[in-house]
């Protein structure tokens, strides 16, 4: 079988390696994506991705550059007020962190996972040197000084300057890279749903603690005339396996009591979905020829919208950088420049919301009292309330 030759490989086919082919693609890079499982694009579909992901103000710069924004906008839920609510003490706490106060823009836009997959494939379709090889996974590479030679699950070879691992927390590109990872675990899983309630939720993302973890409604555009929220509850592993085994009627009457009904009944829009909890960080983001992005890079708790925008801030410096001095693509010099640039940032990012979720966590009530004062104090004093802004939005 030929070797094909392409200037980037691209494993993995998330919402992520979707991204990345785009945005190289449309920068005029040769790109080949692989991915074993051809992407659920129908919501409905048995396997869709029901989560949704909120893209802050650089994430939606980013997708324009990748020509993707335009497909999007008109299926996004703004997000302009990110609100904080305390139920776990004597007295609530509820405070509002509003986009206005830093920025004429949301602080974000939300959409459901499998749509995104439906117009970024429909974009990658658009663009005449991406090549798409949906069913088709990453077996092996072999690393030299000017190119890198990729095995494919089917046999075939690609050589190519640069390979991108974004392939997710259990990366076979990191482990073929003889790279390791930190991980912590909590014990703790997310379920993930969306619901209609008969409250607007006026663009206002509410983040709900109590004990166990964070109950989070992120708006959603309308669903059947009502208004609709995709919702992420994080709890106890266990906890959570029963509440996933709950009947419809008996699992929404346990979502009303943690919401504290502040949107009114909910009521079930989608299936529930459940999803592990971890923090990890691989050990170095590159190798030869190779650079990891995405959960291959880092993953944190859903908390924040950081997780797929930290995602999208590596993709954004890679892509930088290549098109700075395309010649140096997948060079040393451009992959210690990657890793320079962004090892800091993970590392800040997982450790911040690695402390949050503790936190968020804490059941004994000197400390759900503790939780509330920080509430209060981080939004009392205005400087500190705007950099907690600008950072979540990936300034500083």
């Amino acid at each position: 079988m030929k070797r094909q030759t392409t200037d980037i490989v691209i494993a993995g086919g998330g919402v992520a390696g979707l991204a990345a082919a785009a945005a190289f693609g449309t920068a005029g890079f040769n790109v080949t994506i692989i991915d074993p499982t051809p992407p659920v694009t129908v919501g409905d579909q048995d396997g869709s991705d029901l989560r949704t992901t909120a893209f802050l103000q650089p994430a939606q710069r980013f997708l324009e550059t990748a020509g993707l924004w335009s497909k999007l906008a008109a299926h996004a839920a703004p997000l302009q007020i990110m609100r904080i609510v305390d139920i776990g003490t004597e007295k609530p706490v509820t405070r509002d962190f509003d986009a206005a106060d830093i920025s004429d823009l949301p602080f974000g836009w939300n959409l459901p996972n499998w749509l995104l997959r439906r117009e970024m494939v429909a974009r990658l379709a658009e663009l005449p040197n991406v090549d798409f090889r949906a069913g088709v996974g990453f077996r092996a590479m072999l690393a030299r000084t000017s190119e890198l030679i990729v095995t494919l699950s089917d046999g075939s070879q690609l050589a190519a300057k640069l390979l991108i691992g974004a392939d997710g927390r259990n990366s076979a590109v990191r482990q073929a890279a003889g790279i390791g990872a930190k991980t912590m675990r909590y014990g703790q899983k997310a379920l993930t749903f969306a619901v209609t309630h008969d409250a607007p939720h006026d663009n206002v993302s509410t983040e709900i603690h109590r004990s166990g973890g964070p109950f989070t409604l992120v708006p959603l555009p309308d669903h059947d005339g009502k208004p609709c929220s995709a919702i992420v509850w994080m709890d106890k592993g266990a906890e959570v396996n029963r509440l996933a085994a709950l009947d419809a009627d008996t699992f929404e009457t346990a979502a009303n009591d943690r919401s504290g009904f502040l949107y009114g009944p909910l009521r079930l829009a989608t299936r529930r979905m459940v999803w592990p909890i971890i923090s990890q960080i691989a050990d170095e983001l590159v190798a030869p020829r190779t650079a990891l992005v995405a959960e291959a890079a880092h993953v944190m708790p859903p908390i924040g919208a950081q997780g797929l925008n930290m995602s999208l801030r590596d993709l954004s410096c890679l892509l930088d950088l290549a098109t700075a001095k395309p010649v140096h693509l997948g060079d040393p010099k451009m992959l210690a420049t990657y890793a320079r640039q962004r090892h800091p940032d993970i590392r800040l990012r997982v450790t911040g919301i690695d402390a949050l979720n503790r936190a968020s966590m804490a059941g004994r009530p000197l400390a759900q009292s503790l939780r509330t004062k920080g509430i209060e104090a981080l939004y009392g004093a205005a400087p500190v309330r705007r950099t907690l802004m600008n950072l979540g939005l990936g300034a500083g």
